[in-house]
């Protein structure tokens, strides 16, 4: 054991003041020296170097009673836990989210414990967590095979403040898509705050998308700064919401999803509902729009566990329905 005891840190501030080793007073009291080690880094007066054994003792008390005590894992915490598993709430978007409430939770390693001890016993638990033991393929290694969108500005043409996250309405955006390639959803992101817009696609043609776009952004025209975009040939008719919403449209590099980072993190929170391989007939406006309300109303760590519609108003003032 490392604690040492007030005898312990007498005789450490004896055996230093005759300026023995460390080595020399762990096997004196029988401790590792990285015991000794720690012990005078940890508690010896910062203004002088000095270990006097009651200071040290005082230290350590005090460190001890700040010390945040351990939550036992009651039914209460887990009626709680189960509840927000419910909403879809990550392990680690609970535990944050109590602490930021102020409510007694255990940590997120001992709720992803609790979630595969259920699914020990047949639960479904674990069917809430983002990635259940499915398989990703590599990107980056295809050849560009899309053609040339005509009249493109590069994202190395973007203003600078658009990566810094610091103002509303730079956007990102793209389409996702249904079983077979049938049926897409649009799915559009704010950098700062991560509130997301997800729409219905009646096709994933460059015409249906922009009618869709300039009809869902049209209502935040004077708020609007950038808008990314990957290489999709959707975006065909970029000039067409540029001069309707007077926005400015980047194109990211080919198969750089990570200039677009944050609307890939929203394509895979999408698909926590809406699985790869899964048909889009039958989906329905609505549904998309509860997606769009659950993602809007999920705490997130990067915004200190703020949901995004909490984080716009806070941050910008800006109220969401």
């Amino acid at each position: 054991m490392g604690h040492l005891t007030l005898e312990q840190r007498y005789t450490i501030q004896v055996l230093r003041e005759e300026k023995l080793s460390q080595q020399a007073i762990a096997n004196r009291i029988g401790k590792d020296k990285s015991v000794v080690s720690r012990e005078i880094r940890r508690n010896a007066d910062k203004r002088n170097g000095t270990y006097k054994a009651e200071l040290a003792q005082r230290k350590y008390t005090e460190r001890m009673a700040s010390k945040p005590k351990a939550c036992r894992f009651t039914e209460e915490i887990k009626t709680i836990v189960d509840k927000l598993l419910a909403n879809d709430y990550s392990p680690e978007q609970i535990a944050g989210r109590c602490k930021l409430e102020g409510r007694p939770c255990v940590s997120h390693e001992r709720i992803y414990q609790y979630i595969w001890e259920d699914k020990m016993r047949k639960g479904q638990l674990y069917l809430h967590l983002r990635h259940h033991g499915r398989k990703y393929r590599k990107r980056g290694a295809a050849k560009d095979s899309r053609g040339k969108i005509r009249d493109q500005v590069s994202i190395d043409e973007r203003p600078e403040i658009v990566a810094s996250k610091i103002r509303f309405g730079d956007l990102e955006m793209d389409t996702v898509l249904g079983k077979n390639h049938k049926g897409a959803i649009l799915t559009i992101n704010d950098r700062a705050t991560k509130l997301c817009w997800i729409r219905l696609l009646a096709g994933r043609e460059s015409k249906p998308l922009t009618k869709r776009v300039i009809e869902v952004l049209e209502p935040l025209q004077s708020m609007l700064q950038t808008i990314t975009v990957d290489n999709g040939k959707e975006f065909a008719l970029h000039k067409e919401i540029t001069q309707r919403l007077k926005v400015a449209i980047y194109f990211a590099h080919p198969y750089h999803s990570w200039e677009r980072g944050a609307n890939e993190n929203l394509n895979g929170l999408i698909r926590q509902y809406l699985p790869k391989g899964v048909s889009f007939e039958g989906l329905t406006e609505a549904y998309a729009m509860q997606i769009q309300q659950q993602l809007n109303n999920r705490p997130r760590k990067s915004l200190g566990y703020l949901t995004p519609k909490e984080y716009a108003f806070a941050k910008f003032g800006i109220v969401i329905t």
